[in-house]
């Protein structure tokens, strides 16, 4: 894992949540590098959750899941 750079002042002061902070993005510093500075996002991934999502609601209680997985396959 890569050192941490900077963020000396606040290990130093007397806050425990910017202690808490600082060391949570020490731990995903190249997550949060990646998410910040490569050119592609979750977006597509997560519009078809939601339909999904947005179907299972519709037909709770209604039927199986056989025809929740033919609306899921037959929904553009």
């Amino acid at each position: 894992m890569a050192q941490p750079r900077g963020g000396g002042s606040v290990r130093q002061d007397d806050l425990p949540s910017l202690h808490t902070l600082a060391a949570g993005i020490d731990r995903y510093r190249d997550a949060i590098i990646a998410g910040l500075t490569l050119p592609w996002n979750p977006r597509v991934v997560e519009g078809h959750v939601k339909r999904i999502k947005m179907l299972k609601r519709q037909m709770l209680g209604c039927a199986g899941f056989g025809l929740l997985r033919k609306r899921v396959l037959q929904t553009p």
